[in-house]
């Protein structure tokens, strides 16, 4: 594939996903977590099945959307199932771990896929899925006393939400450093650095490691400190900052610039758990599938144009310059949040 293909193929996950979060969020408020992350996640392991049999290009895309649309019932149902769990002054730190989900597979795949065939690879993703949907399936519980919040609330209120929308914006600007690093350093180091699939991908993982714990230790500091904004918006600040300073770090030797990569993409990953917390927060419990479905779908709308537009920047410029216009985007989402300080 070229290098715009691999950014449409990264782009059909999002799309997928940009079309369901919010209905999924929706049902996960009147049906429950549980059969949410159930079925959506079984429906994901199909599609990827089916997708490491796919003879086109335009069929695993295809594929990777429906997996994407299957796969995103996790995404509201698990905050949810938190939100209702934990109390306000542990709830950073509990999405905190929750949110570790995304550098976790990351790290597993990092590690692990390099070493498969394609179609193994496929099937690999399948069956954790799977797995995923039934423990899911199996141990996730609703509280009895919050069995009121079950019903749907509020779609209008929750899309009219200012506060919302300003935190949803941003949270997507902040994206854009995120999905530049993690989808497409491994192609850089490989391409223009000359390391090998697995060198680079040991490079990944170690964004990831990083990133897993800044989500842990940020939730927990913004419990202490009883505000989700403040540490988003020095995360978003860190995360722009680092990635500026990777970029003049391009050409340097190989152990400078990776370990300034580390750095950026750990950054990059840092504020997704207190931007899922504050969301939910900022929408209450009952209508918090909502508001996570209605922040997940802004975040997919990003990811399906930030692949394809950072690689077709890449392509006509140069690496530089790709990465240099990503770290800008969180530093407009650090001055976009200032209204929700308080």
């Amino acid at each position: 594939l070229s290098l715009f293909q691999v950014g449409v193929v990264l782009d059909g996950l999002w799309v997928g996903a940009l079309l369901t979060l919010l209905p999924w969020g929706l049902l996960a408020d009147r049906v429950g977590e549980r059969i949410v992350i159930g079925t959506g996640l079984a429906g994901c392991a199909a599609a990827l099945v089916a997708a490491g049999y796919a003879g086109t290009f335009e069929g695993l895309v295809l594929l990777l959307g429906l997996a994407g649309a299957a796969g995103a019932s996790v995404n509201s149902a698990s905050g949810r199932a938190v939100m209702q769990w934990f109390p306000a002054d542990e709830r950073g730190l509990a999405l905190g771990v929750r949110q570790t989900a995304i550098p976790l597979g990351g790290l597993i795949a990092a590690v692990v896929l390099p070493m498969l065939g394609l179609r193994a690879a496929f099937f690999f993703l399948a069956a954790l899925c799977l797995a995923g949907g039934i423990f899911g399936s199996a141990v996730i519980r609703e509280r009895e006393a919050a069995a009121d919040v079950l019903e749907a609330h509020g779609l209008g209120e929750t899309l009219r939400d200012r506060r919302l929308l300003v935190l949803c914006l941003a949270s997507s600007l902040y994206l854009v450093a995120q999905i530049a690093i993690t989808g497409f350093v491994v192609l850089f180091l490989h391409d223009q650095r000359g390391f090998s699939p697995g060198e680079a991908a040991a490079v990944l993982a170690g964004v990831n490691v990083l990133a897993a714990t800044l989500r842990i230790c940020g939730g927990r500091w913004s419990d202490v400190i009883g505000s989700r904004i403040v540490p988003l918006r020095l995360v978003g600040l860190a995360s722009g900052v680092s990635l500026a300073i990777t970029v003049a770090l391009l050409d340097a030797p190989a152990a400078v610039m990776v370990t300034a990569f580390v750095l950026a993409g750990g950054f990059a990953m840092a504020w997704n758990g207190l931007s899922f917390t504050a969301a939910a927060e900022l929408a209450g419990m009952r209508r918090s599938g909502a508001a996570l479905g209605m922040q997940q779908s802004a975040l997919s709308a990003a990811g399906a144009i930030v692949p394809p537009a950072f690689a077709a920047v890449v392509a006509v410029s140069s690496w530089r310059l790709g990465f240099g216009l990503a770290a800008l985007f969180p530093l407009l989402g650090v001055q976009l949040l200032r209204p929700l300080r308080s």
